[in-house]
């Protein structure tokens, strides 16, 4: 059995292999599981093409699942051979055995992997946390530091049946993913991040660098959007009204950024910005150039304090050294 993503959409009777309950709508991903998956990466995988595989524990309320902690597990598979792997149960029943003693409220959810792509042991894996967790969801997780979209991305096993007769194939199917934490969890990534920190870069550099980051993942949804449409219009797939609807959306919702009075108070705008940025750079100068003149008044021209009171400061060390010498010779006649 292939595992494999769907692309393009097609006329196909769908049937959630969680109808049994409530389907799943929502994954929100918790940053410990992050923190955890990329310890456990760079432990055991660091420098290597080999994926690390866990499970992930959580909470589930009306289709949405909150992914709290994870744990990882002994994990090998063959390069070359897919359908050959190792999966370590006695360890698997041990951990949930143990972390029903400490949290009774986290229970399993799914499974997590470093990917960074769908494999075809990600099925077997699957059916083996359905003994534990009626509905499981598959995360893959990528710690590549190049990443700049969201590193996480979630799928849950549905049964599709393209023609009348034919067999049922399971595939993999995506879930709406976001990162969330609790005030607990945001205090303790604010202090993280203060840690690691870099003096050398400042708040503005920062600031700037994220905004590229931004940018930089929404031209690649520009670009995903833009590969779709030519396809639909070349005939490669067939039209989504759905993925239409929302890109119809989101032209509508973009200014018209071609009328007079929007033009005059964006340049209005950038103008004021421009102003303050400007002041705040010949105040900075200003002050700079004070605290110099104040120096050199101070340590003289050669950076040092002024040669009067340097030699006055030298001939009062001599005259106490005189007086000791003295004081010590009167002493030794004595």
């Amino acid at each position: 059995m292939t595992a494999m993503e769907t692309e393009s959409s097609e006329t196909v009777v769908t049937k959630a292999l969680s109808s049994t309950g409530p389907d799943i709508d929502e994954v929100v991903i918790h940053p410990l599981v992050l923190l955890s998956v990329a310890d456990h990466y760079h432990r055991v995988a660091r420098g290597t093409r080999k994926r690390v595989v866990g499970v992930l524990l959580g909470q589930s309320h009306r289709g949405k699942i909150d992914v709290l902690n994870s744990f990882a597990l002994p994990f090998e598979e063959d390069i070359r051979n897919p359908s050959v792997f190792y999966f370590d149960h006695n360890f698997l029943e041990e951990m949930i055995r143990l972390f029903r003693k400490v949290n009774t409220k986290e229970t399993i959810v799914g499974f997590y992997s470093t990917g960074p792509s769908i494999r075809p042991n990600d099925l077997r894996i699957h059916d083996i946390c359905k003994r534990y967790v009626r509905i499981p969801i598959f995360c893959i997780i990528d710690i590549r530091p190049d990443r700049q979209e969201l590193p996480v991305k979630a799928y849950k096993v549905v049964e599709q049946v393209h023609h009348a007769g034919q067999a049922v194939t399971r595939q993999f199917d995506h879930v709406s993913t976001q990162m969330g934490a609790m005030e607990a969890e945001e205090i303790g990534v604010a202090h993280l991040l203060r840690d690691i920190n870099d003096p050398t870069v400042s708040t503005v550099m920062s600031l700037i660098q994220g905004k590229l980051n931004g940018l930089q993942s929404l031209t690649e949804k520009l670009l995903t959007a833009k590969k779709y449409l030519q396809a639909c219009a070349e005939g490669k797939c067939k039209v989504n009204t759905e993925i239409v609807d929302h890109l119809q959306t989101i032209v509508s919702l973009l200014p018209n950024l071609n009328t007079p009075d929007l033009v005059h108070a964006m340049i209005v705008k950038t103008n004021d910005m421009h102003m303050a940025v400007y002041l705040a750079s010949l105040i900075r100068s200003v002050i700079a150039l004070h605290d110099l003149v104040n120096n050199k008044i101070r340590y003289g021209e050669d950076g040092m304090q002024d040669n009067d009171e340097a030699l006055a400061q030298e001939e009062e060390k001599k005259e106490e050294e005189k007086l000791k010498d003295t004081g010590n010779k009167k002493d030794g006649g004595k």
